[in-house]
């Protein structure tokens, strides 16, 4: 029986359940009822409350979060695998030009990128516990129509890249994902625990860069099994389908937020932040993607290694350190500000991809690698760092606005001004944190745009070179330009960013 079930005696009666009274909240004798309906819908959640939060709700909470990390795990993984077996197609007979190769790869993050904003508001609308069975079974799709695919040669162009788009189904997990958990979180620990979200979801693109090259080949017999890299997933997603309708639940307070995104959306930082995510969290996710053909291109002796039968890619090894970069990026955020870590990431970004540039024409796959390794990192710590500026941005601009209206209301009342007082009360506004609240997922939308900019830009300087230094060049103009970008509007003296170390 769950710690939830524990809650009540018999749902189907839907008997309350009275938590502890909330630290800090007005006194009463009886705390507020929280009950589970049937569908496993729970009632009157609040993890503010101390005492409850630190009975059943973080035990709660927990059991939901390690089945939506699971979950969106998964995602991740189904999201990159065209980006592994499209590099494997020429050699199974598929007749491919160099264009549609680079297609196959950026489509996945085009459409995934597309499907975060309305994902983001499946939750409130059908459940978290409910859409992530639903989104979980959604992978099945992309999983056995690639396995269908790519077992013969003349499966027509077009029926691989509409397979591929919806492997965007995985990309799009991530942003229902942080909107269900956020939910269930207090304030106080909504960091810790999006981050661990965050963090499990990104390493599925390094465990599919792992896992697949070694199905695809093991017990082959020198010929490829690609059809597997989309089956060996199969048994897993229906046992997240199945572990998260068994253990995970719906909060009936998690209401969408239409009012918060279109007053983010009207703050021109959410479009400053968006820029900088795509340039951080965009070149994580888009050299995740082309990282294997990369290798493959450049250095096709180094593309794989033969272990026990199998075959070998270290491409994962780009997205693990990334991934794993990305709470160090928001830790070292809180400690010496946002803005100060971004615009080290972008530095750091610049000079090392101008680094493989030069190093490409020495033919050096070790250091090549390193290279990209420390690129990665990068683009990791830029993550965390770029994330995690959104509250701050968000509050600060809240409290410049405050200051604002109560100039703007002491003068309405000098001159007498009834029509702009009633004007400025007539609609209360929407509070940052609300607003700061939908722009982590529009950030996140935004910025996962760039796994579809970064592998078209290597495929259009390839197809017009025969080079990728050219698409090189233009990621480095792009690095200094958001490293101006950030230094401008959030590190430049004399800002009220600036002075509060955004």
């Amino acid at each position: 029986m769950g710690p939830v079930e524990q809650l009540t005696a018999d749902a189907r009666d839907r008997a309350p359940v009275h938590a502890p009274a909330a630290t800090g909240h007005a006194a009463s004798d009886t705390a507020p009822a929280l009950a589970m309906r049937p569908g496993r819908w729970i009632d009157n959640w609040d993890a503010e409350d101390a005492r409850f939060w630190n009975g059943i709700g973080r035990t709660t909470a927990s059991v939901n979060l390690k089945w939506s990390i699971f979950c969106e795990f998964l995602g991740f993984v189904v999201w990159q695998l065209w980006s592994i077996v499209a590099i494997y197609l020429p050699a199974a007979g598929f007749d491919l030009t160099t264009s549609q190769v680079f297609w196959l790869i950026s489509m996945p993050s085009l459409v995934g990128a597309t499907l975060r904003v309305p994902y983001t508001f499946m939750v409130p609308r059908f459940g978290g516990r409910n859409w992530t069975v639903v989104s979980a079974l959604l992978l099945l799709l992309p999983a056995g129509g690639l396995a269908w695919a790519v077992s013969d040669p003349s499966t027509p162009f077009w029926v691989m890249l509409t397979l591929a788009g919806m492997a965007g189904f995985g990309g799009g997990n991530f942003a229902s994902s942080m909107a269900n958990i956020t939910y269930f979180y207090p304030a106080r620990e909504k960091g810790w625990a999006l981050g661990l979200n965050a963090a499990g979801g990104n390493l599925g693109a390094s465990v599919a860069q792992l896992v697949v090259p070694l199905a695809v080949t093991a017990f082959a017999a020198g010929s490829l099994n690609l059809p597997l890299a989309g089956l060996v997933w199969i048994p897993l997603i229906l046992v997240a389908a199945w572990g998260a309708r068994r253990h995970m639940h719906n909060l009936s307070h998690a209401k969408g937020d239409a009012a918060g995104s279109l007053a983010a959306l009207r703050e021109p930082h959410l479009w400053v932040i968006a820029v900088l995510y795509i340039g951080t969290f965009g070149s994580f996710i888009g050299f995740s993607a082309v990282f294997p053909k990369l290798i493959k291109d450049t250095f096709p002796e180094f593309s794989s290694f033969a272990v026990a039968g199998a075959s070998l890619s270290l491409a994962f090894l780009g997205p693990l350190v990334g991934s794993l970069a990305r709470p160090i990026g928001g830790r070292l955020a809180d400690r010496v500000g946002g803005a100060r870590i971004t615009v080290c990431a972008f530095a750091v970004m610049a000079a090392i991809t101008v680094a493989v540039t030069a190093v490409l024409p020495l033919g050096n796959f070790w250091l090549f690698l390193a290279l990209f390794i420390a690129l990665f990192t990068a683009s990791g710590v830029g993550n965390g760092s770029t994330y995690r500026m959104i509250p701050t941005v968000f509050s600060l601009r809240r409290t410049a606005a405050a200051a604002m209206g109560a100039r703007g209301a002491a003068d309405a009342e000098a001159d007498g001004n009834a029509e702009a007082d009633g004007r400025r009360t007539s609609a209360a506004p929407v509070s940052p944190e609300r607003q700061a609240s939908a722009a982590l997922g529009l950030v996140s939308a935004i910025g996962a745009y760039g796994g579809f900019l970064i592998p078209q830009a290597l495929g259009a300087s390839a197809g017009a070179t025969g080079a990728y230094t050219a698409a090189f060049s233009g990621f480095v103009a792009a690095y200094l330009g958001m490293l101006a970008l950030t230094w401008f509007c959030y590190l430049r003296p004399g800002t009220a960013f600036a002075r509060q170390g955004v």
